[in-house]
């Protein structure tokens, strides 16, 4: 509706506000939802959706990555710790 809006009027100035009245939402919520998707549509440069989709993936994976890192060089060191012991006795 904001992309007809503009192309209606000649100008994007005030659309997103018209369109938001018009709908009953609130101005900024509908304008960051244009730029998002202008920004999926290849219009305006930034992180798209599923590359932002992609990135949280891709942290969440790599904070199970670092824990499970964790565990195994802490069981390493409880092993080697057992076997040290071992052979001193």
């Amino acid at each position: 509706m904001v992309r007809e809006t503009i192309t209606e009027r000649g100008e994007r100035f005030g659309a997103v506000t018209q369109v938001a009245r018009q709908l009953g939402i609130g101005t900024e919520s509908l304008r960051a939802w244009v730029k998002q998707a202008e920004v999926d549509g290849g219009e305006r440069p930034s992180v798209t959706s599923e590359e932002r989709r992609r990135i949280v993936e891709l942290e969440k994976e790599n904070r199970e990555l670092r824990r499970a890192n964790e565990i195994l060089k802490t069981a390493s060191a409880f092993f080697a710790a057992e076997l040290d012991g071992r052979r001193t006795r």
